[in-house]
């Protein structure tokens, strides 16, 4: 098999199918995904282990290889042929190799573009703290962050510095100056890229993604010291998120993050991707905005209360999970079963409606 033909077949067809990710694995065929479904290319043979490595190849750069063979998991971005762009995860799975590429849209939409909730817009509109984009992996964190910082690029005249493993979306500078820094090609790890930041001269720093207390308490302080910190994280609401968080570092120093961050932080979105009764999916936010309530909570260690407030503050701007779900099932973008699925709390989603 010529590897590289086989492959440019694939991502072409991926990308006239509007599939989401390609999924390679010895002893299947090539696995598309549309609209959240798995769905086997049928006319494709099965691939051997052969295959899926010579294919995985046909992927990376000789220096990727070689991090591959000695890591046995890598993530990189794959242009292709300057029509997609591709999240690649590479991996062993008992001693054969097997591919994950997900497609990146070539164009950031923006927030109404992607049906978000239009409270969104003042999130671009701060000019100092520190903003969390949150909700389980493939649900479009990276794609609601990439049309946050590009609404500022449009916005207004700012140095942004994004430091992303790998690198996604890429942006086109309009008013602003956007630097993307990607692990291992540009930096060896989001915390040190995180600190070199600080003599960079930005207004606006993005972090693809917060995986250790260095990287999550230099964020903060960044967020302190003038600057406006974007930053994902894999939790389900707002509430876990500030746990998560606090529960990283020592005991001895989680009440000094939750005073930091009492202050600091400006808002939480998490957010859903809900299959759409009219196909594709929609997303679903919960909305925490940062107030002297919350930031109360959050000094105190009372963080289960946070879900009531947000509850209670929709005149404010915030919005519960539940409340999202209720708003589309009314207005008929969802199904009741669906919405069921993805509440944290069925029960009360049941009362709502």
């Amino acid at each position: 098999m010529e590897y590289s033909s086989y492959l440019g077949q694939l991502l072409t067809l991926t990308m006239e199918e509007q599939a989401s990710d390609l999924h390679l694995s010895a002893g299947h065929p090539p696995v598309l995904r549309i609209e959240r479904k798995l769905l086997p290319i049928l006319k494709e043979k099965k691939l051997t282990s052969a295959d899926t490595q010579g294919l995985s190849f046909a992927l990376m750069t000789e220096g990727q290889k070689n991090r591959f063979l000695k890591e046995k998991e890598i993530d990189f971005s794959y242009n292709f042929e300057d029509r997609a762009r591709f999240r690649v995860n590479t991996f062993y799975q008992r001693g054969s190799v097997s591919v994950a590429l997900r497609l990146v849209p070539d164009k950031i939409r923006t927030i109404e573009q992607l049906n978000l909730p239009e409270q969104m817009h003042q999130f671009c509109q701060q000019k100092q703290g520190f903003i969390l984009v949150t909700g389980p992996s493939s649900h479009g964190k990276s794609t609601t962050l990439a049309a946050l910082i590009d609404e500022i690029n449009h916005l207004r005249a700012c140095r942004i510095i994004t430091i992303e493993d790998p690198i996604e979306y890429v942006f086109q500078d309009d008013k602003s100056i956007i630097d993307q820094r990607e692990l291992y090609q540009d930096t060896l790890s989001f915390a040190r890229a995180l600190k070199s930041t600080f003599r960079e001269d930005p207004d606006v720093i993005m972090v693809g993604e917060m995986r250790d207390p260095e990287t999550m308490a230099t964020a903060i302080t960044a967020a302190e010291t003038g600057h406006l910190v974007f930053a994902t994280l894999h939790t389900n609401s707002a509430a876990q998120s500030i746990h998560r968080m606090v529960d990283t570092f020592p005991g001895a120093q989680q009440a000094q993050i939750r005073a930091q961050l009492s202050g600091s932080l400006i808002g939480i979105i998490s957010q859903r991707l809900v299959p759409s009764l009219k196909g594709g999916v929609v997303p679903v936010c919960e909305i925490m905005l940062n107030n002297p309530a919350i930031s109360n909570l959050i000094r105190e260690n009372k963080i289960h209360e946070i879900p009531l407030i947000i509850e209670t503050s929709y005149e404010l701007g915030m919005r519960s999970l539940n409340r999202s779900l209720a708003d589309l099932i009314r207005k008929k973008a969802i199904s009741l079963e669906n919405a069921l699925s993805f509440s944290l709390s069925p029960e009360e989603l049941r009362r709502l409606i």
